[in-house]
């Protein structure tokens, strides 16, 4: 059964939980959509990771028609469900359960964020992504909300929301189109970062250490045309890459995943895109979270 969590609580929050190694999270709100390819490749992501694994989806927020508004607009306008998302997230911490989410677009994790490095503040916070996201309002280009997300999450800009990330705490992966404040960030040291090409899971496992791991998978950090989504950026990781990380990172203590970006269709041909290729590629993870999957 798929239960929606929305404001008030459902009378399920205020019960005991099955118990379950992980909580799946489907987040279906708008959050600096420019098309609603997201909010549906959630859905879908959803949807197969629940057959996959054999559990229950909460199903946050309601799709809308995208408004493709600057930063502040965006935010504004998804605040609640925001904050829903975030209350989802910490009631699974609080339970000790690892959550899995899929979320239409990186904007969302703003809400994630906080609450996964308030519970887990010794965790390494994995962004595999082609952006560095990481820019500050007063020094963004575009203006997009997406590109903010981890500066907002670590409290350097006020979103309303919480701000308990250290940017130390993020690692980098597969970045390549990188902003030039976002690349000072980097060469000062605040940020790390593990680009794409040879070695990558070694590389990487260097960089996380003996940590915990969570991990933001934006599917653009992806060779365009693996898999649907909105930023096409060349030079990024195949299936193969993107397994090997996976198994890489699932020696660790795995305390969450999200994947976000994964688009509903292929817009050049319409027709429906299917996440089983990107699932196998995270079966080394996703066995970490859920043993005999």
């Amino acid at each position: 059964m798929t239960q929606h969590i929305g404001t008030p609580p459902t009378q399920d929050d205020t019960q005991p939980h099955p118990a379950k190694p992980a909580q799946l999270t489907v987040f279906q709100g708008r959050v600096a959509d420019r098309n609603p390819l997201g909010m549906a490749g959630a859905q879908r992501m959803g949807q197969a990771l629940a057959q996959r694994l054999g559990l229950s989806p909460q199903v946050v927020g309601t799709p809308r028609t995208p408004l493709a508004a600057p930063w502040d607009v965006e935010l504004n306008a998804a605040r609640q469900e925001l904050e829903e998302l975030a209350r989802a997230m910490e009631r699974t911490l609080q339970r000790g359960q690892v959550p899995i989410t899929t979320l239409g677009r990186c904007a969302a994790a703003i809400a994630t964020l906080p609450m996964v490095a308030r519970h887990h503040p010794d965790a390494a916070i994995v962004w595999f992504d082609a952006h560095a996201d990481s820019n500050l309002p007063a020094n963004s280009a575009s203006g997009y909300l997406g590109g903010l997300v981890l500066t907002g999450a670590a409290g350097l800009w006020d979103t309303g929301l919480s701000g308990d990330l250290r940017l130390a705490q993020v690692v980098l992966v597969g970045a390549r189109d990188i902003d030039p404040a976002e690349q000072a960030l980097i060469d000062s040291g605040t940020l790390r970062l593990v680009p794409p090409g040879k070695d990558l899971a070694q590389r990487l496992a260097t960089a996380i250490g003996q940590r915990p791991v969570y991990i933001h998978l934006d599917c653009d950090v992806l060779e365009p045309g693996t898999v649907p989504t909105e930023y096409l950026v060349p030079g990024g990781l195949t299936l193969a890459d993107l397994g090997e990380a996976m198994t890489a990172l699932a020696k660790n203590a795995v305390v969450g995943l999200e994947i976000a970006e994964f688009q509903s269709r292929w817009p050049e041909a319409n027709t429906e895109a299917s996440p089983d290729a990107l699932i196998d590629a995270l079966l080394p993870l996703l066995s970490k979270i859920c043993p005999g999957v």
